[in-house]
């Protein structure tokens, strides 16, 4: 350990909801050999073995900081459809879970890797049709073509199997510790970050074409698990996303609004604002609470009138929007701490998870 501790910052104000856990995770993280400062979000929460949530700026460069998703993160694609019909629309997405075939991707694949392209995961990974309920900042909304009324595909996916295998790579050998070849690392992470943003494109017109539409240019691609080099120091990001003028979009729940926001943080923060609600329950917590409360079809339709296509049950517990802490919340802390600006609110309609081959029944009369 160090003989100084860096830094910490928690970005949240005194009325959030943010576990000790968490803290003591970013406390602990400060006390690793060349550690300068840690930021955590107002998303902030328990991860396995370091926190979700944070940036962390280092001399030195610590895989395990990023975790196994590397490239993980989210991306807005504009969608016109003549109808959206959230049952009909629901029915018609597809299977995500099986593969495509590696003539149906073009090249190059970073990395060579093929397995797992064009596909989801499971834990919180998700691709939903939203409407553009609001928009809060009309200047910043049309440079970036958003409207009120405006359909968009959000898909939150990252380099699946590829990621891990280069985590596991490092720790097989040097567990949680540094990296010994910091190069070595880097181009295989910036191959697994390429391979996250193409494979959030991949899905878009996946459901897109499906959906018998074209999806535009995504109009934000963020990724939240990663590392830069920035200012000669090494800026870990785990669920945390960059947010140094870079427009995110910052995910609530599939019962619950998500705000595009224009990132303002400065290095206090270091330059990352929050990537999504951050969950309050574990998913343990979550299932065991969620059995006592809810049905499995109540939680096939959420409060805002939205489907969510799910065949795993237990995921649908794990997830659900009462897991996880208030979007409201979290977006008011950002803008208290000056870390970013809203300038939309996006309304779920369709959020897909896994493949439901039961289909979606019809509401009840």
């Amino acid at each position: 350990m160090s003989a100084t501790t860096a830094s910490v910052t928690v970005f949240a104000s005194p009325g959030s909801w943010v576990e000790s856990d968490a803290v003591d995770q970013c406390r602990q993280v400060a006390g690793l050999d060349g550690m300068v400062h840690v930021a955590g979000m107002p998303d902030l929460h328990p991860g396995k073995g370091a926190p979700i949530g944070a940036a962390m700026v280092s001399r030195v460069l610590y895989p395990y900081l990023v975790g196994s998703d590397i490239g993980c993160g989210i991306a807005v694609f504009p969608i016109a459809l003549r109808r959206a019909v959230p049952e009909r629309l629901a029915a018609r997405f597809p299977d995500l879970d099986r593969a495509l075939d590696p003539g149906d991707v073009p090249d190059p694949i970073p990395g060579g890797h093929v397995e797992g392209l064009g596909t989801v995961g499971r834990g919180n990974h998700f691709v939903e049709l939203a409407r553009v309920r609001s928009v809060l900042d009309a200047a910043h909304a049309e440079r970036l073509g958003v409207a009120e009324g405006d359909l968009v595909l959000i898909v939150h996916s990252g380099s699946r199997g590829l990621g891990e295998s280069i985590l596991r790579a490092h720790t097989d050998v040097h567990g949680a510790g540094p990296a010994r070849d910091p190069a070595a690392y880097l181009a295989a992470h910036d191959d697994a970050v390429r391979w996250g943003s193409l494979n959030r494109r991949l899905l878009a017109a996946r459901v897109a074409e499906a959906l018998g539409a074209r999806p535009g240019e995504p109009i934000v691609d963020q990724c939240h698990n990663l590392v830069e080099v920035r200012d000669g120091m090494y800026l870990h990001r785990k669920g945390a996303a960059p947010g140094d003028g870079r427009d995110v979009l910052v995910a609530g729940t599939r019962g619950t609004e998500s705000y595009l926001v224009a990132g303002t943080a400065g290095a206090e923060a270091g330059y990352s604002v929050a990537h999504g609600a951050g969950r309050k329950m574990s998913r343990a917590d979550a299932l065991r609470r969620g059995k006592a409360k809810h049905t499995v079809e109540e939680l096939r339709r959420t409060p805002v009138g939205s489907v969510v296509v799910c065949g795993d049950r237990q995921l649908l517990f794990e997830e659900a929007p009462t897991a996880y802490k208030r979007i409201e919340q979290v977006i008011g802390d950002l803008v208290a701490h000056r870390l970013a600006t809203p300038v939309a609110v996006t309304v779920p309609l369709v959020t897909y998870k896994t493949a439901d081959r039961a289909g979606v029944k019809p509401p009840r009369r």
